[in-house]
């Protein structure tokens, strides 16, 4: 992100964003279209610098990843505000990598997609990314009740509980 280039944003039907990625590798990454209402907007301000950086700092340079981290806790301490929890988290470039990993396989996209989009030449290398959440862990539980059990709680007759409380 910090290395892109306005020309490496192709805009329109099939957006996407295409870089060269570690190793050599030219990587085609789409973009979103919330993403791209944003962009755009962002394309439409006045450039900084000679114009050919996406994301300059404020002297018209390349961003650097030190100046994105600095962005990001700026912007968590304001969301703190909003969302007390926010506070004490530690927010870095790495966690949106693994939370946009996340997001998509809660969609349901498949693991090997995952890995390409993270530009991971294996599947195994992307499984530290993907933790189970709460959520997945519950679901998957669900699937595990017996085709004929009837949901519910469990309650204690009258027996149980006056001997319980004899105790």
């Amino acid at each position: 992100m910090t290395g892109l280039e306005r020309q490496d944003i192709i805009l329109g039907a099939g957006a996407h964003v295409r870089v060269i990625g570690k190793g050599r590798k030219e990587r085609c990454t789409p973009i979103a279209k919330s993403t791209l209402v944003v962009l755009k907007a962002w394309l439409r301000e006045p450039q900084r610098g000679d114009g050919h950086v996406l994301f300059p700092n404020a002297r018209g340079k390349r961003l650097s990843i030190h100046g994105v981290q600095y962005l990001l806790n700026k912007h968590r301490v304001t969301a703190s505000n909003v969302c007390p929890s926010l506070k004490h988290k530690r927010l870095t470039v790495h966690r949106l990598r693994h939370t946009m990993a996340m997001d998509l396989l809660e969609a349901g996209v498949d693991r090997s997609v995952i890995a390409l989009w993270l530009g991971h030449e294996r599947v195994e290398t992307t499984q530290i990314y993907l933790e189970a959440t709460l959520a997945m862990k519950e679901k998957a539980l669900a699937k595990t009740s017996p085709p004929h059990a009837t949901a519910g709680r469990y309650k204690p007759g009258d027996r149980l509980l006056a001997f319980l409380t004899s105790l």
